[in-house]
């Protein structure tokens, strides 16, 4: 057992890290290749392990199933405040692409695995591309560094806040989300309500063959204003994302 204790210290320090490469879209996600997130936490684990004090004897059965588990749910509170943060913005995608008409045309997300419309593919990697420009990846090592000496490995319990910290990160999809989709479907509100009224006055115009591409002229344009928008959104969010996953961390105290 003693031979077999540096490699139960080490594997004891991957669980934290494997969790928010597994979680983190900006690490790759849940589709990335297994190799590639193999690889990523066997290499931050390494850094991590001369600063990082590992429980000297992990005690065989329940104990250490516990301290695994906490280790888990401290990553993947780390990793789901990235994954909260991306999925955010592609509501606000989704919500622009079905007032484009753009639902009909879906592609496989290779970040999430699902079908996705244009809009919310572009917007989901707009918002990595642009994390990663600003650091946002350093700014989460440094967190998971950071979380080491907040929320020490070891035993610990569940605080009341986690239940707040969840409501916090599923409010921000719904609200940053719909923020974010709010000009385009107001234009597009106000586009509806002219070319009803113009129906009201010529009925003789056919109206279902000129407002489909009216409202896609009009939608695109509004889009080509509203891209530069994610990029600075997801700029300005960066530390609230780090912040969120630090304080969802700290629930497990």
């Amino acid at each position: 057992m003693n031979d077999l204790l540096p490699l139960a210290q080490f594997g004891l320090l991957l669980v934290r890290p494997g969790m928010l490469i597994l979680i983190a879209p900006i690490f790759g996600g849940a589709f990335a290749p297994a190799p590639v997130k193999i690889g990523l936490t066997v290499l931050i684990a390494l850094a991590l392990l001369p600063s990082v004090a590992v429980p000297p004897q992990p005690e065989i059965g329940v104990s250490i199933a516990l301290v695994v588990a906490r280790e888990a749910a401290i990553g993947l509170a780390l990793g789901l405040a990235v994954a909260v943060f991306v999925n955010a913005v592609e509501l606000a995608g989704h919500m622009s692409g079905f007032q484009l008409g753009l639902s009909y045309s879906a592609i496989v997300d290779p970040q999430s695995g699902v079908r996705n419309n244009l809009l919310a593919t572009l917007y989901a990697n707009l918002v990595l591309i642009t994390f990663l420009l600003v650091n946002g990846h350093h700014a989460i090592l440094r967190a998971l560094g950071a979380s080491y000496e907040r929320v020490p490995m070891g035993g610990g319990q569940v605080s009341a806040a986690l239940a707040g910290t969840v409501v916090e990160m599923l409010g921000l999809v719904f609200v940053l989300g719909t923020r974010l989709a709010a000009p385009l479907i107001l234009v597009l509100l106000v586009v509806e309500l002219g070319m009803g009224l113009v129906s009201r006055a010529a009925p003789m115009l056919n109206l279902m063959t000129i407002g489909a591409p009216l409202r896609l002229l009009v939608g695109l344009i509004v889009l080509g204003v509203m891209v530069p928008m994610v990029a600075r959104v997801a700029t300005g969010a960066a530390d609230m994302v780090v912040q969120l996953g630090l304080q969802g961390a700290q629930a497990f105290r």
